[in-house]
């Protein structure tokens, strides 16, 4: 045999493909692309179930603790966010990509967006500070922000206001919760003041009868605590009295308008002055 036939007999020798072959690439391809596939939407399942198991669970939670309902619902959709973040995350790592350079840029992300939304953080955790210790509710009176109304609505972010004007006011919870705030209808009682300035020539113990008889009855006050005049000083041109009586929040305006009227009829019945500022301006005659 011529070496020219050695190379065609070796390559007919060689044997041709088989079945178990065939399978075996089959059975690589399902295992490197297919079985992913199916861990991973296996993952995201169970993640999305998960997830609305916890934020239930939460809220039921955080219900019977009587947490806020607005509050209760912000952290079990929080929590079920999380669930499902962790599930991408580990779904993506089925597929050989390196989780840990992922929560790398996850995290960058979300410093790049907290420091965007430095001011917006703020109202939120100003507006869970408000919603945990209740420092007013809806329908009280408030006096917070440089503002003042009736409290409609508390939101995470910020806190809706009417006036007594009927004005309609969106206060951040930021600005509230780091100043002073004055509840106004907190307690269940609120005390009137009206100041009377009275003139010099009056006997302090009868213009304190007469505005303790005057204000006796103002409609919608309360018994008791009763009324009371009190001195307050011995201004410039008057002697200064304050009258003060209690009532209930809601009627505190009208009471305060029938004291200052009752407190000034009083004084007139009496024939009590009550001045007002007064300039005399003396000129002499010059010689010549």
């Amino acid at each position: 045999m011529t070496p020219l036939f050695i190379p065609l007999l070796a390559q007919t020798d060689k044997p041709g493909p088989t079945t178990e072959g065939g399978i075996g690439e089959v059975m690589e391809l399902v295992q490197t692309y297919a079985m992913p596939v199916v861990w991973a939407i296996l993952i995201l399942v169970a993640a999305w179930i998960i997830s609305k198991i916890a934020s239930n669970a939460l809220r039921r939670s955080l219900a019977k603790a009587k947490v806020d309902e607005t509050l209760s619902r912000f952290f079990g959709k929080l929590v079920g966010y999380a669930v499902l973040t962790f599930g991408v995350v580990f779904a993506l790592s089925k597929f050989g990509i390196d989780v840990t350079s992922f929560a790398a840029i996850l995290a960058a992300a979300g410093f790049a967006v907290g420091m965007a939304l430095s001011g917006t953080l703020g109202n939120f955790a100003a507006g869970v500070m408000l919603l945990i210790f209740r420092p007013f509710k809806v329908g009280d009176y408030i006096v917070a922000g440089g503002a003042e109304g009736t409290v409609e609505e508390i939101e995470l972010f910020t806190t809706t206001l009417n006036t007594l004007d009927n004005r309609h006011i969106i206060l951040p919870n930021g600005l509230i919760h780091g100043a002073v705030i004055e509840n106004v209808t907190f307690n269940k009682t609120r005390r009137v003041d009206v100041n009377v300035g009275v003139a010099y020539g009056a006997s302090t113990k009868d213009t304190r009868k007469v505005l303790l008889d005057g204000i006796a009855n103002i409609p919608s006050a309360l018994s008791d605590p009763g009324p009371d005049a009190y001195l307050v000083e011995l201004a410039d041109s008057s002697v200064n009295w304050q009258v003060r009586v209690w009532c209930d929040p809601a009627d505190y305006w009208d009471v305060r308008q029938d004291l200052t009227e009752a407190a000034k009829d009083a004084l007139d019945a009496a024939g009590i002055a009550i001045p007002f500022p007064q300039l005399d301006v003396h000129m002499d005659k010059g010689e010549g």
